[in-house]
């Protein structure tokens, strides 16, 4: 039988564990900055807070986190929330600690009243993708060669889903149509 993840808010004193996990776990494949160096800087600034975060702890140390946050400050978006970053310790792959933590930043969404959600993952993030789409995100949009990542290009794709229970035609208005000339 398997450990599963225990889900939690982060916390003020989770920043140096975060910010080390951040280090340890950067990647080409799922980052499109650069190799952080020191001096590094604070995991936890202005906009980036720990009520944000959500922290998954495996056998009792920090496995991972996802961060959730509105997409853009306008109201008209306010139904929206994105997963800006979704981050697991190499040595907790394989073990439901990126689904426990995707599921928990769905529910967070809902709790904070949204009715979508939203993220962005590079086009050869293959397994990042294949998790996002078996938990019912689809693929919206695609900015081919978005990024230049070492020396080659890398698509940004745009995913979403509903988080109504209706699915995800429900969560989208009819069209709105311009007004005759």
């Amino acid at each position: 039988m398997s450990v599963q993840p225990v889900i939690r808010s982060a916390e003020p004193g989770d920043e140096d564990a975060l910010g080390d996990l951040d280090r340890r776990t950067w990647s080409p494949v799922h980052a499109v900055t650069p190799r952080p160096q020191p001096p590094y800087d604070p995991f936890f600034d202005t906009t980036h807070r720990p009520r944000q975060f959500l922290v998954a702890e495996l056998d009792g140390r920090l496995a991972g986190y996802v961060r959730l946050a509105r997409p853009t400050r306008l109201a008209c978006n306010a139904h929206v929330r994105q997963i800006q970053g979704l981050v697991v310790d190499d040595g907790a792959r394989g073990r439901g600690v990126g689904r426990a933590l995707l599921r928990a930043a769905m529910d967070e969404a809902r709790r904070q009243g949204a009715s979508r959600i939203t993220l962005r993952v590079l086009g050869h993030n293959a397994p990042a993708r294949a998790l996002y789409a078996s938990e019912g995100f689809a693929v919206e949009g695609v900015l081919p060669g978005e990024f230049l990542l070492e020396g080659g290009y890398a698509d940004d794709v745009l995913m979403g889903r509903s988080l109504t229970a209706a699915g995800p035609a429900a969560a989208r208005p009819a069209p709105v149509t311009p007004p005759a000339p």
